[in-house]
């Protein structure tokens, strides 16, 4: 069953709107999403192989198939590009995060892999920009669950409930300035949102997140108008600062490493702020998918 909600907003200034029926499809990923130009998926291929695809995905592209055709996702442009019928997306990342993708060119390598993931026999590092001062690393271990004071349907929370599940992730600070931290995170489990919500939890909301940064009634605004220039002023940067940087396997059938570079929106954020952080290169797998090396 689809699940709806009904928001009525006012704004200041007297502007006023309402999201009416709104799917969470909708409110997440799907609508308006940008048509891929072909000509730029070589450059983000990390690795690839007759197994694996892995992919370095720009910020603002969504993962899953769209109503607005194969052009308009990740999955959907790669089938297109690669001129194939099935392409397995192993994991996902939010649209607006940036950075690693794995997806296996048949059933066997989607399994392998997918079990590594469900086994947490993958290690996952992100570099984030944390809005606010985070002075020494923190290990967060809080349950999660949907926020029922949010007209955001999908907002997930720190709270105890029926529905709750255990969520932890640790935040490393490697650099602090002009009231902004740059972030080492490792999410030790894999819930909805987890990292963007615990980060809020800490006090240090993700820059540019329009859920869970100071009011998430801009994520509702943006869903309807857009990018305004008033939402500069709060979020800094036009999409959350949360990357992907490495995927580690370390499974009995494959044995891998994967780095992503920092993409530029948030390289260049970090220069104007005085934040510096290194960056790695991939490493190639030692063991293919399939057992064989």
């Amino acid at each position: 069953m689809e699940k709806r909600s009904r928001v009525d907003l006012c704004f200041k200034g007297a502007k006023c709107f309402r999201i009416a029926d709104i799917k969470e499809s909708t409110m997440t990923e799907s609508e308006n999403a940008p048509l891929i130009e072909p000509s730029s998926l070589p450059g983000w291929i990390v690795h690839e192989d007759e197994h694996l695809l892995v992919v370095n995905k720009p910020g603002g592209i969504v993962c899953h198939p769209s109503k607005n055709g194969p052009w308009s996702s990740l999955a959907g442009a790669f089938r297109e590009y690669l001129g194939v019928e099935t392409l397995h997306l192993v994991h996902r990342l939010d649209r607006e995060t940036s950075g690693l993708i794995l997806m296996a060119k048949h059933r066997k390598a989607a399994r392998i892999t997918q079990m590594a993931f469900q086994n947490r026999q993958v290690e996952k590092s992100y570099i984030g920009i944390l809005q606010g001062d985070l002075a020494e690393p923190v290990l967060v271990n809080r349950k999660l669950a949907r926020d029922p004071e949010s007209a955001v349907y999908v907002k997930q929370t720190v709270r105890n409930s029926n529905s709750a599940q255990a969520a932890r992730t640790y935040f490393e600070p490697l650099s602090n300035s002009a009231g902004f931290t740059l972030v080492r995170i490792a999410p030790l489990t894999g819930r909805k949102h987890q990292i963007r919500a615990h980060a809020a939890w800490l006090g240090t909301p993700l820059v540019g997140d329009k859920i869970y940064g100071s009011d998430d009634r801009l994520y509702l605004e943006f869903i309807e108008y857009g990018w305004l220039p008033h939402m500069a002023e709060k979020l800094h940067l036009s999409r959350q600062a949360l990357h992907a940087l490495r995927l580690r396997f370390s499974a009995p059938e494959f044995n891998a490493e994967f780095d992503a570079p920092l993409p530029e929106d948030m390289r260049e954020f970090c220069n104007r702020h005085d934040l510096h952080a290194a960056v790695t290169a991939h490493r190639a797998p030692s063991t293919g998918p399939d057992g064989t090396s």
